[in-house]
């Protein structure tokens, strides 16, 4: 079994990265009681094979990712992504002294960043599987779609499956349990992610306004699918989502604005650069929670940073 150290510049907690999984549907996670690992199982960016992973912090906050067998190239890297360890979040502590609904907020979340899809394409078909339907039946989809046609894996003792790669799911998206409109959709988004219209780095590098264009060119993909392949997707941190309705309804009620704007709320939203995507996750997480009637989504554990 190979290690590798994950870098960690400033405030992050795995323990929050689990609970963060375990409220998310479209994850399907479920962590184990008996350890404090976090199993990801997940297609190698840029090629057909799966691998798994076992995250664990240290008491020291030293982030290590077990790997059997040999490590792909750009794992590291993307597993860094996925945990929002690839963003200096140093300066996060400063923007959240800036805003005191921040500060409060990020005290009763404390080191918490987003989680991502393990790629754009994954969030992409996330998107396109939720569409008119139940988050709750989506995600029994996607689980039924990762067990049939995905690869299993055994991640620190545990079964997990993977989501089919993209070249898997284009030879096997006709017999999907899915409408045939979201089967093309599906191998629309294969084949862009085939040749590198979905690829993390390349949408990252990207000016949001034109990461956010180019995948709603892709069948399917509209102003909310679209920033949430940027957003949760390639990991883009400084990104406020204009179509979001939940995000702007619990933005509203916590900053005491009556039916306010999305630009108005945009406006409220620059103080939080170069973190604006962590913060709207702090606060659909927060306002999730709520409404779930849970009085909290982690883990008891304290923030590294």
């Amino acid at each position: 079994m190979a290690s590798l150290q994950l870098p960690v510049r400033g405030p992050f907690s795995l323990a929050a990265s689990s609970g963060f999984l375990e409220g998310f549907p479209p994850a399907g996670y479920r962590g184990s009681t008996d350890d404090e690992i976090l199993r990801l199982a997940f297609p190698i960016a840029g090629t057909g094979a799966a691998v798994g992973v076992s995250v664990r912090q240290d008491p020291d906050g030293a982030m290590l990712a077990d790997v059997d067998g040999d490590v792909p190239d750009g794992l590291a890297a993307q597993v860094a992504r996925i945990l929002s360890l690839d963003v200096d979040g140093s300066g996060y502590p400063d923007v959240r002294r800036l805003d005191p609904v921040v500060d409060a907020l990020a005290d009763r979340y404390p080191g918490l960043r987003p989680v991502c899809f393990f790629s754009p394409y994954e969030a992409a078909c996330w998107a396109v599987l939720a569409q008119r339907t139940s988050m709750v039946s989506a995600a029994a989809v996607k689980d039924r779609i990762a067990r049939r046609h995905g690869e299993s894996l055994r991640v620190g003792g545990v079964e997990a499956w993977a989501f089919p790669s993209a070249p898997r799911l284009h030879a096997v998206v006709d017999e999907l349990p899915v409408p045939e409109v979201k089967r093309e959709r599906l191998r629309a988004l294969a084949e862009a992610t085939m040749d590198g219209r979905l690829d993390a780095d390349r949408l990252r590098a990207l000016p949001a306004e034109e990461a956010l264009a180019a995948v709603r060119e892709l069948p399917g993909m509209g102003p909310f699918s679209a920033e949430l392949v940027v957003i949760r997707g390639a990991g883009a941190p400084d990104v406020f989502p204009q179509s979001e309705g939940r995000l702007h309804a619990a933005m509203a009620e916590l900053y005491g604005l009556v039916d306010p704007t999305a630009s108005r709320l945009a406006a409220v939203a620059e103080r939080w650069a170069p973190y604006r995507s962590w913060v709207s996750v702090l606060i659909r997480s927060a306002g999730d929670a709520g409404t779930r009637g849970r009085t909290r989504m982690i883990r008891r554990s304290p923030a590294v940073g």
